[in-house]
């Protein structure tokens, strides 16, 4: 990784991080100083360490050293944590700079319990966050409807014994591959994408054919009484085949091809809609 890409502002500091094991890393000495206004931030880190543990939390399994670039251009080992250890390690930070992330964890924490009491919350507050980054309602309610479709397809993969986030991984390729002629990966790398989510970046017709290859994969899988990875994944094969035949057809006769590099969010309908409410006038 590219020293310029391991890098995010963090309340007007430096913050070192490192896509790893599918997530980010983050420099914990990094947020620390950025806290906490310490000179010397790897003490007080030092001595946070210490704090933790006595309030039960486990470092040696919640921190991991990864080589990030230092002030000299070299690379050193750096303490580093995912999202979810980090919010926790912030927690024990007895700072003001602090303070605003601990209510927002604390008024998180207060939303997942309403969405457990009522599910429909939950899926309220997903529309509104895909309708604040410019998605139209129309695309919304078919990227909730494949997130069902997902649902549906990865618990009757649970109950036909597929247990590895490898073997999820590759049935879905293996989908992907025969809906759309590309697995997921290579599918990221032809948009352009690095860590982002794919389906987030699709069009209307590319997320219909992709609940089309799932939800095909679900029935076959079913009837079938597909039981185990290999006759799952030959489930999936079938399952995506029928996608990719009915995409193809519809290439043929729209003489348009459903792939695109295009992501949702740069179509010129999309920037239309988005600009249209970045100039609407603020309500009273």
């Amino acid at each position: 990784m590219d020293s310029k890409d391991a890098l995010v502002v963090f309340e007007g500091a430096k913050i070192r991080r490192m896509w790893h094991d599918e997530q980010w890393h983050f420099s914990v000495v990094d947020i620390v100083g950025s806290l906490t206004d310490s000179s010397i931030p790897r003490r007080y880190w030092s001595d946070l360490k210490i704090k933790l543990n006595e309030e039960g939390f486990e470092l040696y399994d919640k921190i991991v050293q990864l080589k990030l670039p230092s002030s000299d251009g070299k690379n050193y080992n750096t303490d580093c944590a995912n999202t979810e250890s980090m919010f926790r390690i912030i927690q024990s930070i007895p700072s003001k700079k602090a303070e605003p992330f601990k209510r927002w964890l604390a008024k998180v924490g207060y939303e997942r319990v309403q969405e457990i009491e009522d599910p429909e919350l939950a899926q309220k507050r997903m529309k509104d966050i895909y309708k604040q980054k410019g998605y139209s309602d129309e695309w919304i309610e078919k990227r909730v409807r494949g997130i069902a479709i997902r649902d549906e397809l990865t618990d009757e993969w649970d109950k036909r014994g597929i247990e590895t986030k490898r073997e999820y991984s590759i049935l879905t390729a293996e989908i992907s591959k025969a809906t759309f002629g590309l697995t997921p990966s290579e599918y990221k790398k032809f948009k352009g994408l690095k860590q982002q989510n794919l389906r987030d970046h699709m069009n209307d017709l590319e997320l219909i054919f992709n609940m089309l290859g799932e939800a095909s994969t679900t029935k076959i899988a079913r009837n079938k009484d597909a039981l185990g990875f290999d006759k799952n994944k030959d489930a999936a094969k079938e399952g995506g085949t029928v996608a990719g035949i009915a995409r193809k057809e519809l290439e043929q006769r729209s003489d348009e091809k459903v792939v695109t590099q295009e992501n949702y969010l740069n179509e010129p309908e999309t920037k239309k809609r988005l600009e249209g409410r970045k100039n609407r006038p603020a309500r009273p």
